[in-house]
């Protein structure tokens, strides 16, 4: 009688040890990666929340037929003049156009700071606010046409991908992909 072998084979220590030190490597090389992606998408969630609250602002600034304002607040019932717009804004009805919440005004929306890691700021024209008139279009309180630039970034000392909205002198907010020196 003949002895058959049945096929399964044992491994060598060596075969071993290269399989676990493929499965230790994996990772390593895949997290920067998956880092990138994950700030990434963050980043891209920060746009598209502040970009809908700019529209939810211009379009009840049509419909209610009044001055309806976006400002950072780091409180949710009051505007902040310190610190960025990743600590939060609100919107609001500003019944008397001085871009700040005033008894008998109503909040219409509230927004929590944003990850620590990202960074909003604006240029000089929407550095604190962005007020909508009835028509839509945006305005200072002073009465001049209101356009500018937000820049959403990741914290970076290096240079790094970053988001814009760019807010037109007829109030329409558009996106747009930049990189920038830091954030």
């Amino acid at each position: 009688m003949k002895y058959k072998r049945s096929g399964c084979e044992g491994v060598t220590l060596f075969e071993l040890l290269v399989v676990v030190l493929i499965a230790a490597l994996l990772p390593t090389l895949a997290l920067p990666a998956f880092s990138a992606i994950l700030d990434s998408v963050r980043l891209g969630a920060a746009t598209q929340t502040f970009f809908h609250h700019l529209a939810l602002a211009r379009s009840e600034a049509i419909t209610r037929n009044a001055h309806v304002v976006l400002c950072k607040s780091d409180t949710g019932k009051n505007c902040s003049q310190a610190g960025g717009w990743e600590q939060g804004w609100i919107v609001f009805h500003d019944a008397n156009n001085n871009a700040m919440v005033d008894a008998g005004e109503v909040i219409l929306q509230r927004e929590q700071a944003l990850a620590p890691s990202i960074r909003v700021a604006g240029n000089s024209h929407v550095q604190s606010y962005v007020s909508y008139t009835p028509i839509g279009k945006t305005s200072l309180t002073s009465g001049a046409f209101q356009a500018g630039t937000l820049t959403i970034c990741g914290q970076s000392t290096a240079r790094t991908q970053a988001r814009q909205i760019v807010i037109s002198s007829s109030g329409r907010p558009r996106t747009q992909r930049v990189t920038v020196d830091q954030c």
